[in-house]
């Protein structure tokens, strides 16, 4: 089974257009914070791992494992970057949590970082698309959004489902980022308004879309030993953590209207943290659509396929409802700076675990999930943390 991996510091920044600061400060301003919320030193991080999908095409930047190292003061630790298209972060997480489990390390920094913002649209659209076959799709003149309206239209057709009840999600989002100070959008929206903005790629409306930003996250893990000498109040634990893969592009798969590496990653992590979906208390989904906010809680086991709006709709999915979801803003209004999103998600996790999520609080929440999607979910990657105290 392994070691117990427990969640002792996190830190994060903004998410916003950061024109004054490099990756380089962003993901070292995150790290530093996390160290101190763990009470360490950083001669402790005997290993670092970086999330990141993108630093080699828009910043020329690559090797931000040494990097990191050298800018955190801690040169010669083990280090290297994690990639995974938009999963980057969440994979960073995955791989942190196998060094602590298998007893390699008893301290190490998972951290996941993006800088989207400096570029031009089309240069961050192309970066994007990277996380694509290039040979064949993006050479054909696909965009990643128009691969998502694909599966968004065909969603509506097989399920006889109206976009207003999908787009809701975006409303969702922005009603819990306004109570944020770390969210991109911290203002709420209305349906209309959402219904109304600009289509991006038919049926996606811009107001559907997660933006383009800049941040960083990192968490410091532990094993159990190590977090018992640091003394925490409130101790949280990486109960599992699953990565799954599926066919890369979507015409090659039988059912658009499914992620199968969704479904993989969450049973491979249910098994390891010992639990079932009726035991989870609060959701993390990667919404960088609204209709893919929809199809994860079908994919995760929370509603029967073509029914996930209804817990949309019928408020299930609010902070006092049955199943609490992006309770931060998730991608579409806290942000979405690609490769950093699977950290900003347990981050999110733990504060809510740890009280701390003020306005936004959830009520007796002791299980989180979180779900990564790399690409139109070539890779998928579900982090599950537990209070144990």
């Amino acid at each position: 089974m392994g070691n117990r991996v427990f969640i002792v510091g996190v830190g994060a920044t903004k998410i916003d257009e950061h024109w004054d600061l490099s990756l380089r400060d962003l993901m070292t301003e995150a790290s530093r914070k996390a160290i101190q919320d763990a009470g360490l030193s950083k001669r402790d991080v005997e290993a670092v791992f970086v999330g990141n999908m993108s630093s080699g095409y828009l910043q020329g930047q690559e090797h931000l494992g040494s990097l990191l190292a050298t800018w955190l003061g801690i040169p010669g630790v083990a280090a290297h970057k994690v990639e995974a298209a938009c999963a980057s972060g969440g994979a960073a997480v995955h791989s942190a949590y196998l060094a602590v489990k298998s007893g390699v390390y008893d301290c190490v920094l998972a951290v996941g970082a993006e800088k989207l913002t400096d570029a031009t649209t089309s240069d961050a659209t192309s970066a994007l698309m990277m996380a694509e076959d290039q040979e064949y799709v993006a050479f054909a003149g696909f965009s990643f959004v128009a691969l998502n309206a694909l599966v968004y239209r065909t969603y509506m057709k097989k399920f006889g489902v109206k976009q207003e009840d999908i787009a809701l999600f975006a409303v969702h989002d922005h009603k819990y980022a306004a109570n944020n100070p770390l969210a991109q959008f911290p203002k709420p929206v209305t349906l209309d308004e959402v219904l109304r903005s600009p289509p991006v790629a038919d049926p996606i409306r811009l107001l559907e879309s997660a933006p383009l930003g800049d941040g960083s996250a990192a968490l410091v893990l532990c094993s159990e030993e190590k977090a018992k000498r640091i003394g925490k109040d409130i101790l949280i634990e990486l109960a599992g953590s699953g990565l799954a893969t599926d066919i890369l592009s979507l015409h090659d798969r039988p059912d658009l209207t499914t992620l199968a590496a969704t479904v993989k990653a969450k049973s491979s992590a249910f098994k390891q943290a010992g639990i079932e979906s009726k035991d989870v208390d609060l959701l993390e989904v990667h919404d960088a659509f609204t209709v893919l906010g929809v199809i994860h809680l079908e994919d995760l086991g929370f509603a029967r396929k073509g029914e996930g709006w209804k817990l949309l709709k019928e408020g299930q999915l609010e902070r006092d409802g049955d199943l609490p979801t992006n309770t931060m803003g998730g991608l579409k209004a806290r942000g979405h700076p690609v490769g950093a999103t699977g950290v900003y998600q347990v981050y999110d996790l733990v504060t809510q675990l740890r009280g701390e999520a003020g306005a936004n609080q959830v009520p007796d929440a002791e299980i989180g999930l979180a779900q990564n999607v790399g690409g139109v979910g070539g890779t998928v990657v579900v982090n599950i943390v537990r209070r144990v105290r």
